[in-house]
């Protein structure tokens, strides 16, 4: 079943996700704050519209897919005069922030995702979902379309983000540990390879760990997911950390910050192993 779909926020990740909408046959109409970004997806059959207003205007499912709460703020203030379907709000924005637009007034599914630039332009993400039952089969030809997997977590709005932070602490918490061992490595005078190769097809090995492990000895850094990005997590992850004690994050956002203050913002996570030179 197909519907129309209205993307706002063509970056990395929503630009992948509405390729993805338009191969599952789905009548796409993206928006973003740099056009320049929106254009190219006019290519493929997307129509580009030239406010929030005019995306979401008819629009089955709303699917927002913006860098913070702030940015989330200000388009959707000009969107939900005009939005009469269902938002999916898939930007992480933090627990607060996602029980905060869930009280606006829209028919509303805290929607997180699992994955990089390959996944979201593959439709193999995983959707972390949160929201009333009801809203289910309206957005699960979208679900579908974006994603490997859909995990409805709960019916209480939030709960996508909590568990996305869950899994986004890990994911921090491998890429820094495997930059530390790529850099020990090199200190000592070894072929960081030769961790990558110890630890391949044992117990230990993780391919997350040799995706990011192998960026980091070629030194090379295309954004999947940009530093700045998870500087922003580290910080959201830190928030609702409560009964947890937060040494570890607080250490991770101090890498990912420095990563950031070097000049490595718009980078791949994996630069936060320049951090580890010194």
């Amino acid at each position: 079943m197909s519907s129309k779909v209205a993307v706002l926020g063509t970056g990395i990740m929503g630009a992948g996700m509405a390729r993805s909408l338009l191969r599952a046959g789905h009548e796409v109409v993206v928006w973003n704050r740099d056009a320049a970004k929106a254009r190219p997806l006019a290519e493929v059959g997307a129509t580009v519209a030239d406010d929030p207003a005019d995306a979401v205007r008819a629009a089955d499912v709303v699917v927002t897919m913006l860098f913070d709460a702030d940015a989330v703020r200000q388009v959707m203030a000009e969107a939900l005069p005009a939005l009469s379907g269902v938002w999916v709000q898939s930007g992480t924005v933090g627990v607060e922030a996602a029980e905060e637009f869930a009280g606006l007034g829209a028919r509303y599914v805290d929607a997180p995702v699992l994955g990089t630039r390959k996944p979201a332009e593959d439709g193999a993400l995983v959707v972390l979902a949160a929201g009333p039952a009801d809203l289910r089969d309206a957005v699960a030809p979208v679900f579908d379309a974006i994603g490997a997997r859909t995990v409805w977590v709960s019916e209480r709005p939030g709960d996508g983000h909590r568990l996305k932070l869950t899994a986004n602490a890990w994911v921090l918490s491998i890429t820094a540990a495997t930059a530390q061992s790529v850099r020990l490595a090199e200190d000592l005078g070894l072929d960081p390879r030769l961790f990558l190769d110890v630890l391949s097809g044992g117990p230990l090995d993780n391919p997350y760990a040799q995706l990011k492990g192998g960026a980091m000895i070629d030194g090379e850094y295309p954004p999947a997911f940009p530093a700045e990005g998870a500087a922003k997590d580290a910080g959201l992850i830190l928030a609702a950390m409560r009964g947890t004690d937060d040494r570890l994050m607080r250490a991770l956002k101090a890498l990912f910050d420095d990563a950031v203050t070097n000049g490595d913002g718009d980078q791949d996570m994996a630069a936060v192993k320049r951090v580890f030179h010194r």
